[in-house]
């Protein structure tokens, strides 16, 4: 899939360089040709040897080189490729892209490309929640720069949580993604997906029995079609799929920012199982029996971020796609949703414990539009998936 496509990869300064020298490498078994840019700070884990003897190729390290210069201008060098991937992307790197920095080689060369731009955050779990990373993420994702990762994991500082660089696999399925042509090439797609966990205390939370397979194989199926899936998943039991854009959270209120920070999209698909209510007043320290009696918990509503995205007056999606999960009359629950959230399409199950469905490899659904109910066999998640993206393209494809 990508013979014949040049890929410029600008190294960054961290532990997790190293994952890029087994990136190169998966780049080239798949035919791609990977020109490599080391940083100063990319030197202090790799060395340019090992670099250009994996790419097979000549590393570019020096603004100021007069042979690279008289070679190959930093300014030929950034937009005879095809892709610019960023791996890993740090914290210093994101910034100067954000501000438009061009005082060395890499950054010089991202301000100066008119090819897209593909990062891949890596960096220490503070860093990457500071705020400042974040206002600077928004910034580059409002700039159409596309993101992979990161992911959660153990730090080589010792933490946990995310920063962790993504894997190089999925870094070449997102590459392989964004040069594949299909009928939603081009297309921006928001999914959520899993469920959400709404704390009691540090210890416990109010959930529900959903895996997160059924909107993993959606996001799935539209990134196969050419789509650039933003996948806002809870903690499901099913990882994220290849090649999409992962944002996690825990609860609704978090998964309603994720996804409103998304938009603009072409279309949006809400599979996740969203807990309707949460713990007001959630404790900071764990429960204890008391002899006094059990706890008092009270309740309050989580948003509806259904609704609240299918009745924005900007940034609405031109569709918008529902789930309704159902234990007793599917159809008139689900077409009175479809009704009461304002959103286009809504697509029913019966997850009722007979079933087998929830948290199953299996689905049964009806997707109700404005041109009435229709029902589809039961079959496996991934056949839904695949059939739904294909009614998704229909409508959005040539839009």
């Amino acid at each position: 899939m990508l013979s014949g496509k040049h890929i410029l990869l600008i190294i960054g300064g961290g532990i997790a360089a190293f994952k890029s020298l087994d990136l190169i490498r998966r780049l080239r078994e798949r035919g791609a040709e990977v020109t490599p840019v080391l940083t100063r700070a990319g030197a202090e884990f790799l060395t340019p040897l090992s670099v250009s003897a994996l790419a097979g190729k000549k590393v570019f390290s020096d603004l100021f080189d007069l042979g690279d210069e008289a070679e190959m201008g930093h300014i030929q060098l950034s937009r005879v490729a095809d892709l610019v991937v960023v791996a890993p992307a740090t914290a210093d790197l994101m910034a100067k892209m954000a501000q438009g920095h061009a005082n060395d080689l890499a950054s010089t060369l991202m301000l100066a490309t008119d090819t897209p731009v593909m990062i891949v955050p890596a960096m220490n779990v503070r860093m990457w929640a500071h705020a400042a990373t974040q206002r600077n993420l928004a910034t580059l994702k409002s700039d159409g720069i596309l993101t992979v990762g990161p992911n959660d994991g153990d730090m080589a500082c010792g933490e946990f949580g995310p920063g962790r660089m993504s894997e190089p696999m999925e870094v070449v399925a997102a590459v392989e993604a964004q040069f594949s042509e299909g009928p939603l090439t081009g297309k921006r797609i928001l999914v959520t997906s899993g469920p959400t966990h709404e704390p009691i205390d540090p210890v416990r939370y109010i959930a529900n029995r959903s895996s997160g397979a059924q909107g993993a194989a959606i996001a799935r199926a539209l990134a196969a079609l050419g789509a650039h899936v933003v996948f806002v998943t809870g903690p499901a039991d099913v990882p994220p799929p290849h090649g999409v854009e992962v944002m996690r959270i825990q609860t609704a209120q978090q998964m309603l920012e994720a996804a409103t920070g998304a938009l603009p999209v072409d279309a949006a698909v809400f599979a996740a199982a969203v807990a309707d209510w949460r713990v007001e007043g959630a404790h900071d320290q764990k429960l204890k029996k008391s002899k006094d009696g059990l706890p008092q918990l009270s309740f309050a509503e989580n948003p509806d971020i259904l609704k609240t995205i299918s009745h924005l007056a900007q940034d609405r999606p031109p569709l918008v796609v529902g789930f309704a999960a159902e234990t007793n009359d599917v159809l008139a629950h689900a077409t009175a949703k479809r009704t009461r959230k304002g959103c286009d399409w809504i697509v029913a199950n019966d997850v009722s414990p007979g079933t087998g469905i929830m948290g199953g490899s299996e689905n049964a659904v009806t997707l109700i539009t404005d041109e009435g109910a229709e029902d589809w066999p039961r079959m496996g998640k991934d056949e839904v998936a695949v059939k739904l993206a294909g009614r998704i393209a229909q409508v959005i494809g040539d839009a």
